[in-house]
């Protein structure tokens, strides 16, 4: 796909400086330059989105890539009446459930639960804007997000889609709503009961650990009992 060339001595700002509206136009006319602004500036919602239902990574992106290219396809049919992120959201959400639709319509129930259990369908990413300091901080932070992710692929259908683009992605319950087809109400409720839900796969996860915490044993409870003898001498001199 060509860039659009651009006159000779005429300055064009840098498209990632524009804004979605701006951008829409040149990606019509098949920018380059644009369409890479665009997938980049929406890339992480679309594959939360995607992830949200499908519950694999390879086959989350897939979506998105499928979702992309129907809408750019289709970008003259893109009339600006809604955000254009709103417009990707919800083909990136046809997509993805009439993937899940085809996939209950020929294989068994049985079948589409190893599908979801097969490895590399646990991971939903949960980006952190701290840097890692050392490395026992970034296992802890990654075992914090893996134990995050597996609760979350663990909801079910409807409540982990209210969940993710509420909790995770940050829309209001309007607009998740609008995205999910349902009314605002329903969305409310499945959210409460999503986040009821993750509070206990959480604590049932981490209940088997409490007895290991603030540990005392080993070389410190050795320690502690040198301490304990040498001080009961010092009061007996």
């Amino acid at each position: 796909m060509a860039a659009i060339p651009v006159p000779a001595g005429q300055h064009r700002p840098q498209t990632s400086t524009l804004s979605d509206v701006d951008l829409v136009p040149l990606a019509k006319m098949g920018d380059e330059s644009a369409i890479r602004t665009i997938v980049q500036r929406h890339n992480q919602r679309l594959f939360r989105t995607a992830r949200a239902v499908i519950r694999n990574d390879w086959e989350a992106e897939d979506v998105v890539q499928a979702a992309y290219t129907k809408a750019f396809t289709n970008l003259a049919a893109f009339r600006g009446e809604a955000q254009l992120s709103t417009w990707l959201t919800r083909i990136t959400l046809n997509e993805a459930l009439g993937r899940v639709r085809a996939r209950k319509n020929t294989t068994g129930l049985k079948e589409i639960d190893m599908q979801m259990t097969a490895p590399g369908g646990e991971v939903l990413q949960f980006p952190s804007s701290l840097s890692a300091t050392d490395p026992e901080t970034e296992l802890s932070r990654s075992q914090a997000r893996h134990l995050l992710e597996n609760a979350v692929d663990e909801l079910p259908d409807d409540f982990r889609a209210v969940f993710v683009l509420r909790d995770v992605e940050g829309m209001s319950t309007e607009e998740a709503a609008s995205y999910l087809g349902i009314r605002p109400e329903t969305a409310k409720t499945r959210l409460h009961r999503a986040r009821k839900m993750m509070r206990q796969s959480i604590e049932r996860k981490l209940s088997g650990a409490f007895s290991a915490l603030f540990p005392f044993d080993g070389a410190r409870c050795a320690y502690m009992a040198d301490r304990v003898i040498a001080a009961l001498d010092d009061d007996t001199r």
